[in-house]
C-alpha cells in the first residue's frame, strides 16, 4: 500500500477539502475478518487493513475472526455499533456470491445509510486487474447505528485495493461528515 498522506492529495473542490482538513486525525476502528477457514496465523487481508489504519493514525480498538455464519456477524457487528471508541467497522470476506458468502446480506440489513459509490468504484478499480470478475464483487459500505462499516472481499489484492484508494484517503472525511451535525448541536 502507498503513503496515505499521498493519497489525501488536494483536490477541485474547496469544500471538500475543507471537510478533510476538519476530519479527525484519528478514526477508533474495528475490523472483522468473516472466514471459516483462516486463523490469526494466516490472516493476510485482516492483517493488511489493520496495518494499513494503523500506518494512516488511525487506532485499530478489536479485531476478531469469525465464522461465514449471520448470527455471528450480526452479532459482532452489534458489539461494536454499541462502543463509543468505535467510529468505523472494516470488515474482510463473506461479499461474494457463494452459497457462504453472508456478510453483504448482514451488512445490508442493517444500513441506515449506504454509501453507494464505495461499492461501484471499487468494481471499476477492480475491473482493469480482474475484467468483468469484478461483478461478482458486493463490496459494500454504508452507516448502521452511527457507525461507518465498509465490506471488502476477502482477497488481499482486493482488499490492498480497496484501502489504497478508497477507505484511507476517506475515512476520516467520512466520519467528519457523520459526526459534523451531532458536534454542532453539542456546541450550542
Amino acid at each position: 500500500m502507498s503513503d496515505p498522506a499521498v493519497a489525501r492529495q488536494p483536490s477541485a473542490s474547496a469544500s471538500t477539502d475543507a471537510h478533510r482538513a476538519a476530519a479527525p486525525v484519528r478514526v477508533g476502528c474495528a475490523v472483522l475478518t468473516v472466514s471459516d477457514t483462516r486463523t490469526l496465523a494466516d490472516d493476510v487481508s485482516g492483517a493488511l487493513i489493520r496495518d494499513g489504519l494503523t500506518a494512516a493514525g488511525h487506532d485499530v480498538r478489536d479485531y476478531r475472526i469469525v465464522p461465514d455464519e449471520p448470527a455471528r456477524i450480526r452479532e459482532t457487528l452489534a458489539a461494536w455499533f454499541a462502543r463509543t471508541d468505535v467510529q468505523a467497522v472494516l470488515s474482510t470476506g463473506g461479499t461474494g456470491i457463494a452459497a457462504r458468502d453472508t456478510t453483504y446480506d448482514v451488512v445490508v440489513s442493517l444500513l441506515e445509510k449506504r454509501l453507494d459509490g464505495f461499492g461501484e468504484l471499487f468494481r471499476m478499480l477492480s475491473y482493469p486487474e480482474i475484467g468483468a470478475a469484478a461483478m461478482l464483487s458486493r463490496a459494500v459500505a454504508g452507516v448502521a447505528s452511527g457507525t461507518v462499516i465498509v465490506a471488502m472481499p476477502g482477497s488481499r489484492n482486493a482488499v490492498g485495493l480497496a484501502m489504497e484508494k478508497l477507505v484511507l484517503p476517506e475515512l476520516a472525511h467520512v466520519v467528519f461528515e457523520l459526526t459534523k451535525q451531532a458536534s454542532k448541536s453539542a456546541n450550542r
